[in-house]
């Protein structure tokens, strides 16, 4: 699993010459409907070992949180146990998407 930034997600999102990451958006549902980026897939935290399948191990994967911390920890249950290959942990979560990309972000 490799840490990614805020900015250089938004980076990956905006080139058109590669293929976009599945964004895997761990929180809650009450969180979701706070604020959300575009395209998500969500599957709360707690769900993941039941609902993993529902995943492509071989897609570049982002995995999303608030500041990053149950993000980190699916990453690792999915890269430790289920063989996916391209995992990417936003570091800073949403909150940091707000402070470094988008400031009309809403925060929680």
């Amino acid at each position: 699993m490799q840490q990614l930034n805020p900015n250089d997600l938004a980076a990956w999102l905006a080139d058109d010459s590669r293929a976009k990451p599945v964004l895997l958006d761990v929180r809650e549902s009450w969180e979701i409907a706070q604020c959300q980026l575009p395209g998500i897939t969500h599957i709360p935290m707690n769900e993941i070992p039941v609902r993993q399948q529902e995943l492509d191990p071989d897609a570049p994967t982002v995995v999303i949180c608030h500041h990053g911390m149950r993000s980190y920890q699916v990453a690792m249950f999915l890269e430790r146990n289920n063989g996916f290959a391209q995992l990417f942990n936003l570091a800073g979560g949403v909150a940091a998407w707000a402070d470094q990309v988008d400031p009309a972000f809403p925060r929680y």
